[in-house]
């Protein structure tokens, strides 16, 4: 096990601006129909056990565009609504909350504003988030890896190890920083460590990934996203 002489980068990325893909479709696919072609794609089994569903409107309705963001804030659903896409792909849930409950919200003013948006432009909202993770490569790390540029850095197929020249951990975090512009890094161990092997843990894996990867005898300098104080 091995702790002395690491660092670790975390990542707290600016909210979600702009989808990040618009398409106009033809009109004759339903909601559902998109769906079902969606998951052709995929090398994993459909689990009916997951959040990957419908959270608003009416899969049958005909679709006019599809958008695809990250995350479902008002300014992204406006967005959709300018373009004419009724049907929203996310990755993240709705309602503020992992399984999407709203029983709790009823009577919140912003969940009731963003509701009554969502129904009043008969907005359809479908999450992607499970199997997106599940199929091979996993879609998260490898949009991140192809973000970053990292790709002809990796060291093996599980996107988790990368090898670069050797450089200061606090000149990684400002290349870091200018590629996801917006966002927010912050530096835990000594910014003038030298290093060339990278560990990526992206979204929130939890504690026990983190920790794991900061252990691993390759790990020099991890880059990880959501990490509990308490925890990591």
């Amino acid at each position: 096990m091995k702790l002395i002489g690491v660092c670790l980068i975390l990542l707290s990325f600016a909210g979600s601006q702009q989808l990040g893909a618009q398409a106009i479709v033809s009109g004759t696919l339903t909601a559902r129909q998109v769906l079902s072609q969606m998951q052709t794609h995929l090398t994993c089994q459909w689990n009916q056990e997951t959040v990957d569903t419908f959270k608003t409107g009416n899969p049958d309705d005909k679709v006019t565009g599809v958008a695809v963001s990250m995350f479902a804030d008002m300014e992204i659903l406006r967005q959709a609504v300018a373009k004419n896409c009724n049907l929203i792909i996310v990755h993240e849930p709705t309602f503020y909350n992992h399984l999407d409950k709203t029983d709790w919200l009823v009577n919140d003013p912003v969940y009731r504003e963003k509701l009554a948006y969502i129904q009043k432009h008969k907005l359809i909202i479908f999450r992607f988030h499970d199997h997106w993770h599940k199929t091979v490569p996993d879609g998260i790390y490898m949009g991140m890896i192809n973000k970053l540029g990292w790709k002809a850095n990796q060291t093996d197929s599980s996107m988790l190890f990368f090898r670069f020249d050797e450089q200061t951990v606090g000149g990684f975090a400002q290349k870091l920083q200018f590629k996801l512009k917006g966002s927010q890094l912050r530096i835990v161990g000594d910014p003038t460590m030298r290093f060339t092997n990278v560990a990526l843990a992206v979204g929130a894996p939890g504690s026990q990934s983190h920790i794991k990867l900061l252990t691993s005898e390759f790990t020099e300098l991890l880059v990880a996203g959501e990490a509990p104080e308490w925890e990591t």
